[in-house]
């Protein structure tokens, strides 16, 4: 192996004492039994080195570099020869090692995607934790989307207040209006929203525990007269009618089969002179917009951001004229560094809250997430729309 990769910037060691050194500083992988070979071997490429590590098999002492090393190193061509060689070791080396029942985090993909029972099933993976979970690196608002630093603010507290007033001042909230909350999360917008702009807001999400969390939020505010809080998907709403609606980290679940009828139904809830504001991660890249295996199955299933051209596009396709358009890759980026921070000064804790394995993906989820918004693979935009007047 040293032969066939005489660049390493990296070090691994086997479990037997074998160290296979780096050529220069870099994170230490510690392959800890020939289960993680035989995992790697059962699902070549990322997921079966994401089972691994998240089956605790496969380790690594620093998970930043970690990131950079698997996200940027490129390692040299093999011919035919070389790949079957390496293989064959790696078969040697694993034995008659079976790769195990697949990490209880894995999702495995189920029916169509995008569909009503797949998105509900999706949503339920990533977010039917105990919100005492997510309470460990978020902010005390409960918001699980890009904090705006950009604006002067320097804690995370302050970024995520920045970012709901935004929102709220972008679509212009006057008190009595009625405001719809597409993907509500924790009711952290409907929150701000009714008590700083004095309107109604009604949320939407597909995970009954938030929901739950955020009427119990709402009721302990003094703001259940003006929160209404719904399990409900975005395809279920018909004959209402909202001044604004806001979208805050939505459309990358939608997919680029439902991209324009979701801006079709979101057009068609708007009253006359309503506003729209969508804030949503994009891909800057070409290709498949889906996450890569691990995500699909450990992090975000059916997770997919469009590029901002398309969701621009279904948009306008709706009847819909964009008067604003604004990026927040570093916003995004410094959220990212605050959450994964707090998430690792409170590690033992979300271990017996959910448990290592998925103490595992999210550790390495907070910082892939950051390399692309780092790296220009991906972006965050707020789009703001309104009906046409044609």
């Amino acid at each position: 192996m040293a032969q066939a990769i005489p660049d390493r910037p990296f070090t691994v060691a086997f479990w037997d004492g074998t160290v296979l050194q780096s050529t220069s500083d870099g994170p230490r992988f510690s392959v800890r039994s020939p289960r993680a070979l035989a995992q790697a071997l059962s699902a070549p490429g990322e997921l079966g080195i994401g089972r691994a590590y998240v089956s605790g098999t496969l380790d690594v002492d620093d998970m930043d570099a970690a990131v950079e090393i698997v996200r940027g190193w490129q390692p040299p061509s093999f011919d035919a020869k070389t790949k079957a060689r390496l293989a064959l070791a790696a078969v040697r080396a694993a034995g008659l090692t079976p790769p195990g029942r697949r990490p209880a985090a894995e999702l495995v993909p189920e029916g169509r995607h995008y569909s009503l029972r797949s998105d509900s099933r999706s949503v339920r993976h990533h977010y039917d934790l105990p919100p005492e979970f997510f309470a460990l690196f978020l902010d005390e608002s409960m918001t699980y989307s890009c904090a705006i630093f950009s604006r002067g603010a320097t804690t995370l507290e302050e970024a995520q207040e920045a970012k709901l007033e935004l929102v709220c001042t972008k679509l212009g909230l006057k008190p009595g209006e009625r405001v719809l909350d597409v993907g509500c999360g924790w009711g952290s917008f409907a929150l701000h929203a009714a008590q700083r702009h004095g309107v109604s807001v009604v949320g939407i999400t597909l995970s009954a525990p938030q929901a739950e969390t955020a009427r119990r939020r709402a009721a302990e505010a003094g703001l259940a007269d003006k929160i209404e809080i719904r399990v409900q998907d975005w395809r279920d709403l018909h004959g209402e009618k909202f001044d604004a609606i806001a979208s805050i980290g939505m459309v990358e679940h939608v997919g680029e089969e439902h991209i324009d009828d979701y801006a079709v139904r979101l057009r068609d809830l708007l009253a006359p002179a309503a506003r729209l504001l969508n804030h949503g991660i994009a891909r800057l890249t070409l290709g498949d917009p889906r996450g890569g295996p691990f995500t699909q199955r450990y992090v975000f299933p059916d997770g997919a951001p469009l590029p901002l051209s398309r969701m621009t596009l279904a948009f306008e396709r709706a009847n819909m004229t964009i008067d604003h358009v604004e990026g927040f890759a570093p916003d995004y980026a410094e959220t990212l560094r605050h959450w994964y921070t707090r998430f690792d000064e409170h590690r033992d804790e979300a271990t017996r809250l959910a448990g290592s394995e998925r103490v595992r993906v999210w550790r390495l989820y907070l910082r892939a997430a950051r390399w692309g918004f780092l790296h220009d693979f991906t972006s965050v935009y707020q789009v703001r729309a309104r009906p046409s007047a044609g």
